[in-house]
C-alpha cells in the first residue's frame, strides 16, 4: 500500500496526478492567504483607528512575506530534492534531506527572532512618520517575528508531506491553523468572552497561534505517515553537500518570493509619496489578490515535484505532460480569478469600511492590476518548471523581471507623471511588467526544452 502511494508520482496519469496533488496544495496556499486577509478585515473595523491599523499591517507585510519566502523557499528546495531522491530510490539520501531541512528550520527561526527583538522599529520607521502607525506596526511585526517558529516549521513539514504525495495532510494542518486564526482574531482584537482587548497585538497573537497549530499538526502527520523518511537525530546533523543541494533548487525560490517583499517595500515608499490612502488601498488589494496568486503558487508547487520526479525517472513524455497540464490548469485558475475580481471589485472593497478616496483607489487597483493575472499565472507556472529542471537561474531572472526591473522603476515614473489624479496609470505598471516578463520566460522555456527535456530517454 505504501509503495503504491509512493509510486503514484511516476504511474498515475499526469492530468489526474496534477489535480490529485495540486488541489490540496492550492487549498493550502489559499488558506495561507487567509492569515493575511483575516487580520486586515478585523483591524480595519477597529473603532476610530481602523484605517491607521490597516496601514500599519501593510507596512509590516513585506517582512511577513520575507519570512514566508525563506520558509517556503527552503521547503521548495527540500520538496524537489526529496522527490528526485524518491524517484531514484535513494532512501538514505531521502532521510538526510529531510533531517537537514529541520536543521535549516532551526537556524531560520533564530534569525527571525533576532530581527523581531532588534530590527522591527527601524524597519517600520523607514516607511512612516505617523507615530500611531509606527507603534501599531512595531507591535504587530515584533510578535510575528519573535514567534515565527510555527510559520517556518509548518513550511518545512508541509513540503515533506507534499514530496511523498501526501499533500492532503498538509492541507488538513493548514485548515486547522486557519480556523484557529479566524476564531481567535475577533476574540483577541476586540476583547471578547473575557479576554483583554489587544488591538493589533491581538491580530498578531491570533496569527502566530494559528501557525503553531498548523506546524504541530503537520509534524504529527509527518511522523505517522511519511514512513519512507527515517526520523533520526543523526540526519539533523548538517551536511554541507545536502544543504547546498537544497538551496541550489530552493534559493531561487527564496529570492523569487523575497523579491515580492522588496517590491512591496519599495512600492510602499513610492505610494506614500502620492498619499497614505494609496498605500492602504494597494496593501488591501494585494492581500485580496493573494487568494488568486497563492492558488497559482500552490499549483506551481505541484508542478515542481511531478516534473522533478519524472525527470529522475528520465520520462520525457511525463515531463512534457506535467508542463502542459501545469500551464493549462494555472491559466484556468487565473482567468477565473480575473473574472471574479472584475465583477466583485466594489463589494470586496466595501467589506473593509474604507473612506471614499481610499475605497476608490482600491477599486481602481482591482480593475486594472487584475488584468495582469493571465501573464502572472504563466510566469509562476514556468518558474515551477524551471526549478524542477535545475534551471534556477532562469527562474530567478523571471522573478527579478516581474518584481523589480519592470515594476519599481516604472511605478516610480508613473507616480510622478500621473499622481493620484490618474492612479490607473500607476496601476498599469503591473500588467505591463507581467507581459514583458512572460516574453522572456517563454524564450527560456524553448531553450530549456531543447537542452534538458528532449535529451531524456
Amino acid at each position: 500500500m505504501e509503495e503504491v502511494s509512493m509510486n503514484k508520482m511516476g504511474v498515475m496519469p499526469v492530468g489526474k496526478l496534477m489535480l490529485n496533488i495540486g488541489i490540496p496544495m492550492i487549498l493550502s496556499m489559499v488558506l495561507q492567504a487567509v492569515y493575511n486577509i483575516v487580520d486586515s478585515a478585523f483591524v480595519a473595523n477597529m473603532e476610530g483607528v481602523g484605517e491607521l491599523a490597516l496601514n500599519a499591517l501593510t507596512l509590516a507585510f513585506p517582512i511577513q512575506l520575507l519570512m514566508v519566502a525563506v520558509g517556503i523557499g527552503t521547503g521548495v528546495g527540500t520538496n524537489a530534492l526529496l522527490a528526485r531522491r524518491l524517484g531514484e530510490g535513494d532512501m538514505e539520501r531521502v532521510s538526510r534531506t529531510a533531517g537537514n531541512a529541520v536543521f535549516l528550520g532551526i537556524v531560520i527561526t533564530l534569525l527571525f527572532v533576532l530581527f523581531g527583538i532588534f530590527g522591527t522599529r527601524t524597519y517600520i520607521a523607514s516607511q512612516t512618520s505617523n507615530e500611531m502607525i509606527l507603534e501599531m506596526g512595531v507591535d504587530y511585526l515584533r510578535i510575528c517575528s519573535v514567534c515565527s517558529i510555527g510559520m517556518v516549521f509548518y513550511a518545512i513539514f508541509e513540503k515533506l508531506l507534499q514530496a511523498t504525495g501526501r499533500s492532503i495532510f498538509s492541507t488538513v494542518a493548514q485548515v486547522l491553523g486557519a480556523v484557529t486564526n479566524i476564531v481567535l482574531d475577533p476574540i483577541l482584537i476586540f476583547g471578547l468572552i473575557g479576554f483583554p482587548e489587544l488591538g493589533v497585538k491581538g491580530a498578531a497573537y491570533a496569527t502566530v497561534i494559528g501557525q503553531i497549530v498548523s506546524f504541530v499538526a503537520a509534524f504529527i502527520f509527518h511522523i505517522k505517515y511519511n514512513k519512507e523518511i527515517k526520523n533520526n537525530i543523526k540526519y539533523i546533523k548538517p551536511s554541507l553537500k545536502t544543504i547546498l543541494e537544497i538551496y541550489a533548487i530552493g534559493l531561487p525560490a527564496i529570492i523569487a518570493q523575497a523579491l515580492t517583499s522588496v517590491m512591496t517595500y519599495g512600492l510602499n515608499i513610492i505610494f506614500v509619496s502620492i498619499s497614505e490612502n494609496v498605500v492602504t488601498a494597494y496593501g488591501l488589494f494585494y492581500k485580496i489578490q493573494q487568494f488568486i496568486l497563492f492558488a497559482a503558487f500552490g499549483l506551481r508547487d505541484a508542478i515542481t515535484p511531478i516534473v522533478a520526479f519524472n525527470k529522475g525517472m528520465k520520462s520525457k513524455k511525463r515531463v512534457k505532460e506535467g508542463i502542459k497540464y501545469g500551464l493549462t490548469y494555472t491559466f484556468i485558475i487565473m482567468a477565473a480569478g480575473l473574472i471574479v475580481i472584475e465583477i466583485f471589485a466594489e463589494p470586496f472593497s466595501a467589506l473593509f469600511g474604507l473612506s471614499g478616496e481610499t475605497q476608490g483607489f482600491c477599486i481602481s487597483a482591482m480593475r486594472v492590476i487584475s488584468i495582469s493575472f493571465i501573464f502572472a499565472g504563466a510566469n509562476i507556472a514556468l518558474q515551477g518548471v524551471f526549478q524542477a529542471l535545475d534551471s534556477g537561474i532562469e527562474s530567478l531572472v523571471v522573478s527579478i523581471c516581474r518584481q523589480l526591473i519592470f515594476i519599481i522603476p516604472v511605478a516610480w515614473f508613473f507616480s510622478i507623471v500621473a499622481g493620484k489624479d490618474n492612479i490607473g496609470l500607476v496601476w498599469s505598471t503591473f500588467p505591463l511588467g507581467e507581459f514583458l516578463t512572460f516574453v522572456i520566460a517563454l524564450l527560456f522555456m524553448l531553450n530549456i526544452k531543447k537542452k534538458k527535456i528532449e535529451v531524456l530517454n
